[in-house]
């Protein structure tokens, strides 16, 4: 399948959280709409003279009218890509982002909590993410109290001697 060229951003939108070409989404619509419609009233038709009742008729004629919008969902997923570009490893690994989320966090009401607090099924997967470092160092650094004003001051006093 070739891969079409990027829509100019002024057809972009997002609906439901998600970035969509307004052309391809009047498409979409467009297609849902007579695939569903023609298969309601095509199984209505047939079904009017298969079943006995004509309410079982329709009932069945919506069910494939719904069947029709499963279908249109699905041509039309593979005729339109998605405009949504997937970066993986940009921010995560720049320590100035995770430090500044992991603080964001620390502010929330219940704070970080301690990795001893996590059971061991959520240790483990935290390893193999690589992750569990990035929650053990704000641990280490909590652990140990910062140091009175005073004292810093002094040891300035004393660098700059």
């Amino acid at each position: 399948m070739k891969q079409s060229p990027p829509a100019p951003p002024a057809r972009l939108a997002e609906v439901w959280s998600d970035t969509v070409d307004l052309r391809q989404l009047a498409w979409a619509i467009g297609i849902g709409i007579t695939i569903s419609v023609a298969g309601f009233y095509a199984a209505s038709r047939w079904l009017r003279g298969v079943v006995a009742s004509p309410e079982l008729a329709h009932a069945y004629a919506m069910l494939a009218g719904l069947a029709g919008c499963v279908l249109a969902g699905v041509i039309c997923a593979r005729l339109f890509p998605p405009k949504r570009e997937v970066i993986e490893h940009s921010s995560t690994h720049d320590p100035a982002w995770r430090a500044e989320v992991l603080a964001e966090l620390a502010e929330q009401p219940g704070g970080l909590g301690t990795l001893a607090d996590l059971p061991e099924a959520v240790v483990r997967e935290l390893k193999e993410l690589d992750l569990y470092d990035l929650f053990a160092e704000p641990a280490a650094k909590a652990a140990v109290p910062p140091a009175p004003a005073d004292a810093r001051r002094g040891a300035a006093k004393e660098a700059l001697a």
